[in-house]
């Protein structure tokens, strides 16, 4: 079968699922107001989504081979096609938000498995090639998902965001079922179902995506809600762990964690997305709140690095077949960190370009880094367990994604409160020094325009103002600091690694 008809079959309705998980965020309000709901139980749209996706993504292997990955792929593909109809027809939030997690548990599959069968569709030597087309879809959906999903809410209606999946999908099963074919050993196997495995990481997953996904809203353990979860999902996968590494068919082998190239590659993908999609929630904050940027225009910033890291994804595909991947991963990761690092010297006073190259770079980074990453992780593994360990590698990828927003929006609320507290120490009128340069500030404002009425208390507000955007402007400034300098630690886990690709490896 020709493996440019096989990566498309396989990547369309794999990017359209990967766009699903941004593309309402920016409709939520919309949403929210025809279903006459409240903006917090509006966001379970988006949690109900991200909670069955992230339990489903880690048993694709097992589930692969118990089905047979062929009619796995198709049914989670029709049930996408259909779930996605259900949601555009959706007449109340919470048959929207049941809708969602049917959505999210047929979307889950959907990464992991086209990244196997493109690692099994192209030969050895063209695997960087491969996973450059597979990274064009997984760095593509987050950036146009917001800005689809805005320009369809804006022009059509937001049932809309989910009705354009139903053609796609239907031209997807069709072209799965004509394309598609399943080797001997992903055929459908008879195997003992683990229903103690599968419980354990259904609650564990599932509750630590609720606390992930709501616990800056619900100020994290001021909460009984998260720290009733938090317990729950520790419990869980510790438990689901230990059970794991003896169950005689386990819904996921934990045993390719022996392989140091690929526990070292996991750890890296964590983080790598943990500091993207951390800097990805910032950039747009910072733009719009501080900058005074519109939302399409802060979509815009964003988009450039897209572009950037699409550009060098297939040159990074080419560079790991004629040196060193390892010598391009450290590249990128050392690309990538020096990216976040230059957004940590960000000022009120930055213009479109001082904000637009750093992302770029970052877009160039994250496309030397994706590559030759996934390549050399997936090396050592036997093609019968390429779906468990796909399926592991974007569970944590997600993961990295998911605790990277969390901590970048505490760490910023924190560090903002911080510096307020830091800089209003002085703006009090018992401090002489600043009591007495109180007429002349308000002199130089009225003589700007301003219309004071009192000017002592004017002159108060508009400082106390200017306050507030100097200590927001350096609290994202220590999380962007934070952030870069968390993934430069993940410099030497290279050294752990394979140099080259060599041929795969007995891994249970």
């Amino acid at each position: 079968m020709n493996k440019w008809l096989v990566s498309v079959t396989v990547m369309l309705p794999t990017l359209i699922e990967i766009i699903d998980t941004s593309v309402v965020n920016v409709s939520l309000d919309h949403i929210r107001g025809s279903l006459s709901a409240g903006i917090d139980e509006a966001t379970w749209t988006i949690t109900a989504y991200l909670v069955s996706n992230a339990i489903i993504i880690p048993m694709t292997g097992w589930l692969s081979r118990f089905f047979g990955r062929k009619r796995y792929l198709l049914f989670s593909v029709s049930l996408f096609t259909v779930s996605s109809f259900l949601c555009g027809a959706a007449w109340s939030l919470q048959s929207l938000i049941v809708f969602r997690v049917f959505q999210g548990m047929a979307g889950g599959a959907l990464q992991p498995i086209s990244q196997s069968i493109l690692l099994e569709t192209f030969p050895p030597a063209q695997h960087g090639m491969a996973m450059a087309i597979f990274g064009v879809g997984v760095m593509f959906g987050p950036i146009i998902g917001p800005l689809l999903g805005g320009w369809i809410t804006d022009n059509w209606s937001w049932h809309w965001i989910f009705f354009v999946n139903v053609p796609i999908g239907v031209i997807s099963v069709l072209m799965i079922l004509f394309v598609i074919i399943d080797p001997p050993y992903m055929e459908r196997m008879k195997m003992k179902v683990d229903y103690t495995g599968l419980f354990l990481l259904a609650a564990g997953l599932g509750c630590l995506q609720i606390v992930l996904d709501k616990g800056q809203r619900e100020d994290w353990f001021s909460s009984s809600l998260i720290i009733w979860l938090s317990v729950i999902s520790l419990s869980c996968l510790v438990f689901f762990v230990i059970h794991e590494m003896y169950a005689e068919t386990p819904i996921v082998n934990l045993r390719v964690f022996r392989d140091y190239t690929f526990s070292s590659g996991n750890i890296i993908m964590f983080f790598a997305f943990f500091t993207l999609f951390g800097s990805l929630v910032l950039l747009p904050l910072y733009v719009q709140t501080l900058m005074g940027y519109t939302a399409y225009m802060a979509g815009l910033v964003l988009g450039p690095g897209g572009i950037a890291a699409m550009i060098a994804m297939p040159v990074a595909g080419q560079l790991i077949t004629r040196g060193s991947p390892r010598a391009v991963l450290a590249f990128g990761v050392a690309v990538a960190a020096f990216s976040v690092h230059l957004m940590s010297r960000f000022s009120l006073q930055a213009d479109i370009d001082a904000i637009l190259w750093p992302r770029i770079l970052q877009g160039v980074g994250l496309g030397f880094l994706f590559i030759p990453l996934n390549v050399v992780v997936m090396s050592g593994i036997r093609k019968e367990n390429l779906a468990n360990a796909s399926a592991i590698f974007n569970l944590l990828r997600n993961l990295g994604a998911s605790f990277g927003v969390a901590f970048a929006t505490t760490l910023l609320a924190r560090r903002a409160q911080f510096h307020q507290s830091r800089l209003a120490e002085q703006l009090v009128f018992l401090d002489r020094p600043f009591s007495e340069s109180l007429p002349e500030i308000a002199q130089k404002l009225q003589e700007k325009g301003f219309d004071l009425s009192n000017p002592d208390q004017g002159a108060m507000a508009l400082i106390q103002q200017e306050l507030l955007r100097q200590a927001s402007m350096l609290s994202f400034n220590d999380t962007f600091y934070v952030l870069s300098v968390m993934l430069f630690f993940v410099l030497p886990l290279i050294l752990m690694m394979r140099t080259t690709v060599s041929a795969p490896q007995q891994n249970g």
